[in-house]
């Protein structure tokens, strides 16, 4: 009886897993597609513009990320990584600034700005009117970053997967023997 029940977990085990490579191939083919755009959408925008005016001498001096990728570890212990905007603060960045007590009257201070409150568009680097062309690459490329998360994350999921298979398969294969 044990057996037909190990059995049972591999079969759904290794379903899923079929389900989990089907569904890699299928970002992997929308990364390529993503990036694919983005490449040509760029090379669409240095025609527009011309070729010096899309390039690596109109980049600020100073360039802040737009998205950052974070990670966490879920209930099973398989990671997770996802994409979220810079500009978006997390609950660890949300409270006093100060931990030390402010002295209300008397004495006024201008408040200190931040480098940047929140991460400019790098589109502005290329001018203030720039084309359809550069702003559809921007997005391909951004589509692109969350879908390579996805599919790290997705990974994971399979190396996972396929070693509980491998462990269900050697303890089938060590009742096997008994009953037979």
């Amino acid at each position: 009886m044990a057996a037909r029940d190990l059995r049972t977990q591999v079969d759904s085990l290794l379903l899923q897993l079929l389900r989990d490579l089907e569904e890699l191939e299928a970002k992997r083919a929308a990364l390529n597609a993503r990036v694919e755009e983005g490449w040509l959408s760029l090379s669409k925008a240095r025609y527009a513009m011309g070729a010096k005016s899309v390039g690596p001498l109109q980049y600020a001096s100073r360039m802040e990320p737009q998205v950052c990728v974070y990670t966490s570890e879920a209930q099973d212990g398989l990671q997770k990584f996802w994409v979220m905007r810079a500009s978006v603060q997390t609950p660890e960045d949300v409270g006093p600034r100060e931990a030390a007590l402010r002295r209300r009257k008397g004495h006024t201070r201008t408040p200190e700005l931040e480098s940047s409150p929140a991460p400019r568009d790098p589109l502005n680097w290329f001018g203030i009117l720039v084309p359809h062309s550069l702003r559809h690459a921007q997005t391909s490329f951004r589509e692109g970053l969350q879908l390579a998360a996805d599919m790290a994350s997705l990974q994971i999921r399979i190396d996972w997967g396929r070693s509980q298979l491998r462990g269900l398969q050697e303890k089938l294969k060590q009742l096997e023997p008994e009953s037979a």
